[in-house]
C-alpha cells in the first residue's frame, strides 16, 4: 500500500455538471505525491536546501467515472521505479467504499534546480520512499506523435497565475490550456497523455495546435509559428485526449 489521503470532492473543485473535472483529478493526484514526500522528509524545503527539484515528464491517466460534488474520496500514489534521474510513480482515486474512479501512471526527472539539468539520482534522493508493485494498467509510451495535419488556434502569452512555486508553468496548466482548445461538444475526457517537452515561463507565447488521429485528439503548444508547415522549435507539451464512454 502507498500514501493515501482523504478528501471531499469541493465546489471549488466542480464543473457545471457539478462533477470534479480532469484537471481537478491531476490536482489530487499532484498533492498526493507531494503530500507523500513531506511526510517523509522530501518535501520542498530539504530538496531546495539540495538544489533539487521533481519535473513531471509525462502523465498517462484513465478515468473510469467523475465523483459528484460532496462525495468522500481517497487519493493514493505508489512510487515503483527510480533509475538514473528518472522516478516513476502510479496514481489511484477510489469513493470511500472502494470504487475505482481512476488511475494514472507519471514519470519524473530529477533535476538540478541551479543548472536546471537532470541529475542523477543518489540515495539521498531515494531516502525514506518505499517502492511499491508497479500497478496492472495498459502502460503507453512516455512519447506522443502528433498527426501530420494540425489547425492553427490563437496564440496566446503566459501570465502568473499559471506559474507555481519553481515559476515555470505547472504541469495541470497544460491540460486546463489544452481543454479549452476542444470545441464545446467534445464530450467527456476519459483518457489523458501528456508529454511535457520544455519549461514555460513568465511572457513566453503559446501557439497552440490541434489536429486528431484515429479516435484521438491532440493539441501541442509551440514556441513560434509555423513556417511553411515547419516548426523551427519542438513543442513545450503535447496532450493527447480521448473520449470516456461510461464518465
Amino acid at each position: 500500500m502507498g500514501y493515501i489521503f482523504s478528501s471531499r470532492v469541493r465546489y471549488s473543485e466542480i464543473g457545471a455538471d457539478r462533477k470534479l473535472t480532469l484537471p481537478g483529478v491531476l490536482d489530487y493526484f499532484q498533492d498526493c505525491c507531494t503530500f507523500q514526500s513531506e511526510s517523509i522528509g522530501q518535501g520542498m524545503g530539504p530538496l531546495e536546501a539540495r538544489h533539487r527539484a521533481w519535473v513531471l515528464s509525462a502523465w498517462q491517466v484513465e478515468v473510469k467515472r467523475y465523483p459528484s460534488l460532496g462525495e468522500e474520496i481517497q487519493t493514493e500514489t505508489m512510487p515503483y521505479e527510480f533509475r538514473a534521474f528518472f522516478g516513476m510513480r502510479n496514481f489511484l482515486m477510489r469513493t470511500k467504499e472502494g470504487e475505482l474512479l481512476a488511475y494514472a501512471n507519471s514519470c519524473w526527472v530529477n533535476v538540478n534546480s541551479e543548472t536546471g539539468k537532470p541529475e542523477k539520482l543518489t540515495q539521498e534522493d531515494m531516502e525514506g520512499y518505499v517502492v511499491e508493485k508497479k500497478l496492472e494498467m495498459d502502460y503507453a509510451s512516455r512519447k506522443i506523435a502528433l498527426p501530420e495535419k494540425m489547425d492553427e488556434l490563437l496564440p496566446f502569452t503566459i501570465q502568473s497565475h499559471h506559474l507555481d512555486t519553481h515559476h515555470h508553468v505547472n504541469n495541470c496548466q497544460y491540460v486546463r490550456m489544452a481543454i479549452d482548445c476542444l470545441p464545446e461538444d467534445f464530450g467527456v475526457i476519459g483518457k489523458l497523455r501528456v508529454e511535457y517537452k520544455k519549461q514555460a515561463l513568465l511572457g513566453d507565447v503559446f501557439y497552440p495546435s490541434i489536429g486528431r488521429m484515429q479516435d484521438k485528439t491532440y493539441i501541442a503548444f509551440f514556441p513560434d509559428k509555423p513556417q511553411e508547415n515547419l516548426r523551427k522549435e519542438e513543442p513545450y507539451a503535447i496532450v493527447e485526449v480521448g473520449k470516456a464512454h461510461n464518465c
